[in-house]
């Protein structure tokens, strides 16, 4: 099979607020979160107390249903807040951080190290938290097997980070990772990387690399899965994220928990858009300064797939983007007329956007319209650059159908899957929340 992914099916939305290629590093915050709800299917059992100190790498809580997965803090200091939402579900576990880091060590150890031992030394350090699994998009099972780990070092959404960038001096402990990798799977580690580019990857060693082509979501790695080694009933891929690659090699080769993370802050209304160093869960006002919440939204992640957060809230887990762009709090007149504006992107030829193909846009918050029948227009299959029916997997989703979902390829997707179509969409309906429940459901049902 040619190592090359053409993708043709797809969109790319150009936005203004690119982030300049500097790094830096950003101010230490006084606090920093690990947030539960980033980690879907896991429900938290803490370990510590309110009040505890902590060192980077020390455990904080674990997963009840299986407690061999552990989470831990991405600094040392003294375990601040267990904030708590609605029937008292754990939102955030947040750390007060002392001035300088202090480290649990764990030791080094050889990345060819018997597959057993290199587990446990992942689920105790908390970096088995990276390793996620299809079916499902959840944390992987450390009892399961999978036939291949699929790594996508590129990005294709909208202000998304430059993965060689970040990686740039992180290439050792990159490779450290995936030598790790490729000892956990009896199959391949198969890296994605932009054709053209990723100078820094082609001498990788113990992967398989691909070189990607084309629009948005080509550079998801539920797309380069369907490409490359489809998954079947029954079987298991597991993923990764560049950086976190890095982190992981970067534990065995000095035996401590280093959750840097490299942040792009991106997005018409950022003020300092450039690349940040900083920890996983850092406070964002550290990146942005103070923001008008009312007037601009924050969002953890791209615009497509992030979370929305508020300033003085944290970073995700796993995002690499801090995205910023104005509320949609502003309304057009007479805007439902075709060609009346033309200064938003558009898949349609309501707007003439489609003559400018290289314009690039400031978008807000705006849905451009109310939520509306959900009828069969084409639009969903121009986008969807899996071999699946998009429209048929959402219906049968929110019928329950299981059958019909297994059918229609539900073990292959994840919600980042569907968000251009949730884009073009003009139903205006939440789907990747409807695929995330019907994921929730196979996993409830099926296992």
């Amino acid at each position: 099979m040619s190592n090359d992914i053409r993708i043709k099916r797809g969109l790319t939305l150009r936005l203004k607020g690119e982030a300049e290629k500097t790094v830096v590093d950003a101010p230490r915050s006084k606090t920093y979160a690990i947030k539960p709800p980033d980690f879907h299917a896991v429900m938290p059992k803490m370990v510590l107390k309110e009040g505890a100190k902590v060192q980077a790498g020390d455990e904080l809580f674990f997963s009840k249903y299986t407690p061999e997965i552990r989470f831990t803090s991405p600094v040392s200091g003294t375990l601040l807040e267990i904030k708590r939402g609605e029937k008292r579900r754990i939102m955030e576990v947040i750390v007060e951080a002392d001035a300088n880091d202090s480290f649990r060590e764990f030791g080094k150890l050889d990345p060819s190290s018997d597959v057993e031992v290199l587990k446990e030394r992942l689920l105790e350090s908390g970096c088995w938290a990276f390793i996620n699994q299809r079916p499902y998009d959840i944390i992987a099972d450390p009892k399961d097997t999978p036939k291949a780990i699929f790594v996508s070092a590129m990005n294709t959404a909208p202000l998304s980070a430059d993965v060689e960038f970040i990686l740039q001096d992180k290439m050792d402990a990159f490779q450290a990772g995936i030598n790790a990798l490729s000892n956990l799977t009896p199959g391949k580690v198969h890296v994605s990387i932009a054709k053209g580019k990723g100078e820094a990857f082609k001498g990788l060693k113990n992967a398989e690399i691909h070189q990607v082509s084309g629009p948005h979501p080509a550079a998801n790695v539920g797309v380069q899965i369907h490409k490359v080694d489809p998954i079947n009933m029954g079987e298991f891929v597991w993923t990764v994220k560049p950086e976190d690659v890095a982190i992981i090699g970067e534990l065995l080769l000095t035996g401590k928990y280093n959750a840097q993370r490299t942040v792009a802050v991106t997005g018409s209304e950022a003020k300092d858009r450039k690349y940040f160093r900083t920890k996983i869960g850092a406070n964002v006002s550290d990146l942005i300064g103070k923001v008008d919440d009312d007037q601009v939204r924050i969002i953890s992640g791209d615009v497509l797939t992030g979370t929305k957060i508020g300033n003085g809230q944290y970073l995700g887990f796993f995002p690499n983007e801090l995205t910023l762009i104005p509320e949609g709090n502003k309304y057009r007149v007479f805007g439902w007329m075709p060609f009346t504006y033309n200064n938003i992107p558009s898949n349609s030829r309501t707007s003439l956007s489609w003559l400018f193909p290289k314009k690039k846009y400031e978008v807000n918050t705006n849905l451009h319209g109310e939520e509306r029948a959900f009828v069969v227009t084409g639009e969903m299959e121009e986008v969807m650059p899996m071999d699946i029916y998009p429209m048929q997997l959402v219906k049968a989703c929110m019928a329950a159908d299981i059958e019909k979902m297994e059918n229609l390829g539900i073990y292959e997707v994840a919600p980042e899957d569907f968000a251009l179509v949730e884009y073009v969409n003009t139903s205006k309906i939440e789907i990747q929340e409807i695929i995330r429940l019907g994921l929730d459901l196979m996993i409830t049902e099926v296992g």
